[in-house]
């Protein structure tokens, strides 16, 4: 099996799932009871936060874990949103978000704020003049992703914080989920206030994810409870899950250093392999974008049909993001980049991860040509 559909969702490490395992079995007490197995529990809680944290080059304070990339967006947004509506309800983000990102601001839209979507150039760049020229007096709040998870297109993030640093009510959240582990980025340079990482997509368990946000920032809490994560996100924490997430963030980062070169010689024979088929149109720019992550439409042909075909030679790639997939719809990021609707219909996603190689690079391109001839020799019968 290859498998190239990692931006949808990586394979758990093996010690990863060992780790879920035997705290699951071994430190199963509630954090916050006050007899031994709780203090144990709380204990691997804050380990696993200061690792986090130190990862991220951050304090550990400015952790707070969620269930994932979803949760951790709209606490930020709203979060945001509701606890600084005083100042203003002026919200700016991009037209090519997550979904995550842009339906909590419809939400906030049908709430009385108002949005602005800037759009993106033809390879999906969001410039920080674009950016500037939105910023209003009553905007209190700016959410751009840092990594485009259909394209790869990279966010001129660290551009973007020097620009608002000339607006203090203004504050930055970066959805840095396509991002961390992949392309570094320096939150406290960067201006970032809130920042999300979502653990399954760095080879950690799904329901796991985390919520940078950074000393001094206020957020009114989605969740009303218990009061745990710092009073910001109630709800009795997933200690085996966040140990779990904790460790593989740090596998993960170790095998940037030392496979990074790797997955991008496993890309380039990829995009070479394809670019000189005739039928297929590659929208991922060759600058400015990530090294893990080739979107590409097939001309002629359904993406949902190409999907299926490469899988039964054992290869597994994604039509748009894994969110969207099932609706069949054109991909949203392409069409606002200016791709034709039956282009956009076509997009297919391919994603690596540090485990890829450069011969299942070459076998991949070797079976993309050879359904792509196939398939159109069937539609043209």
């Amino acid at each position: 099996m290859i498998y190239l559909d990692n931006s949808a969702t990586t394979k758990p490490y093996k010690q990863v799932l060992d780790s879920f395992i035997k705290v699951s079995e071994d430190f199963y007490g509630n954090p916050s009871s006050l007899h031994k197995i709780g203090g144990q529990a709380e204990k691997l809680l804050q380990q696993a936060r200061s690792q986090v944290a130190r990862l991220l080059r951050v304090k550990e304070t400015e952790i707070l874990f969620t269930s994932g990339g979803t949760e951790s967006n709209n606490l930020a947004i709203k979060g945001i949103a509701m606890a600084h509506r005083e100042r203003g309800r002026h919200i700016i983000t991009t037209s090519i978000e997550h979904a995550s990102v842009h339906n909590a601001m419809v939400q906030l839209e049908s709430l009385g704020y108002e949005i602005t979507y800037v759009k993106p150039d033809s390879t999906g760049f969001v410039s920080a003049d674009s950016i500037q020229k939105e910023l209003r007096e009553d905007t209190i709040l700016v959410s751009v992703m840092h990594v485009n998870n259909e394209v790869g297109t990279i966010q001129p993030i660290e551009e973007m914080g020097i620009v608002l640093k000339k607006y203090p009510k203004a504050f930055f959240h970066v959805d840095f989920v396509q991002g961390i582990g992949k392309v570094p980025l320096d939150l406290y340079n960067s201006g970032v206030h809130l920042a999300t990482i979502s653990g399954h997509k760095f080879h950690g368990l799904k329901g796991t994810g985390a919520l940078f946000m950074k000393e001094g920032v206020r957020l009114s809490p989605l969740l009303s409870g218990g009061n745990q994560e710092w009073k910001q996100r109630s709800g009795t924490e997933n200690v085996a899950g966040m140990v779990a997430m904790a460790k593989a963030l740090r596998m993960t980062l170790e095998l940037r250093a030392e496979k990074l070169d790797q997955m991008k010689s496993a890309m380039e024979i990829l995009r070479n392999g394809i670019s000189h088929i005739k039928e297929i149109t590659i929208h991922t720019p060759e600058e400015k974008s990530a090294p893990h992550i080739l979107n590409f439409s097939i001309s002629g042909l359904k993406a949902e049909t190409f999907v299926h075909a490469l899988e039964e030679k054992d290869i597994y790639v994604s039509t748009t993001s894994a969110c969207s997939s099932k609706k069949k719809a054109a991909s949203k990021t392409l069409l606002e980049m200016g791709v034709p609707v039956a282009e956009a219909e076509s997009a297919i996603r391919i994603s690596l991860t540090y485990s890829n190689t450069a011969e299942e690079a070459e076998i991949a391109a070797k079976a993309i040509a050879g359904t792509v001839k196939h398939l159109s020799e069937v539609i043209k019968k």
